[in-house]
């Protein structure tokens, strides 16, 4: 069977999607950062919610280093309608978070990640393989009171040129909500990823 999740040193699969600023993105308008940061979040989930401004404290910390950040929503919006396109909008011009925010409607690109959870995140190097797949940090949901912050982690030891020391960690969120599943339901092949 075919492991859900994108292995460490796999190529990131190409995207092109419309963002909350009017615009459609794809992987090769970021050809221009030595690394990019693709992670999968959502507007509703409190695991997302209790740790954007860690997200954002991370992304403000390495864009000198020229790493670039794109957050993708997949979630169905028949599963929860505050996940719509509107509401990404929404949330997009109260928070102006830095990075550009990606709607998947079809989870066409969830699927050939791998998303297991909301926020996932992948980190690319500049020929686009994965360097760290997992978590930000290991308490999203009240992310000031995290031990473990594995994605500074893994972008402090990228920029320096040095090995990705624990380049897979679980991620911790709510799962992805997939298109007339239940809100629960995961993907039979989906797997912890450590």
């Amino acid at each position: 069977m075919k492991q859900f999740t994108l292995s460490i040193g796999d190529s990131a699969p190409h995207f092109k999607l419309p963002a909350t600023d009017g615009r459609d993105y794809s992987l090769d308008d970021f050809a221009g950062h030595p690394f990019l940061v693709v992670f999968f979040t959502c507007n509703h989930c409190p695991f997302v919610i209790g740790s954007d401004e860690q997200t954002r404290a991370t992304a403000d910390r390495f864009k000198p280093d020229g790493v670039a950040f794109v957050g993708i929503n997949s979630n169905s919006e028949n599963t929860y309608a505050e996940d719509s396109f509107e509401h990404m909008v929404e949330r997009m011009k109260a928070h102006r978070f830095p990075w550009v925010y990606l709607r998947d409607k079809s989870q066409d690109v969830a699927r050939a990640y791998g998303a297991l959870r909301t926020p996932h995140f992948f980190l690319f190097d500049q020929q686009r393989k994965l360097l760290y797949t997992g978590r930000g940090v290991d308490n999203p949901r009240q992310a000031e009171a995290s031990s473990s912050h594995d994605l500074d982690r893994a972008l402090e030891e990228a920029v320096a040129g040095r090995p990705i020391s624990v380049p897979k960690t679980n991620p911790v969120g709510c799962n992805v909500k997939w298109e007339g599943k239940d809100a629960h339901w995961m993907p039979p092949e989906a797997c912890d990823l450590v």
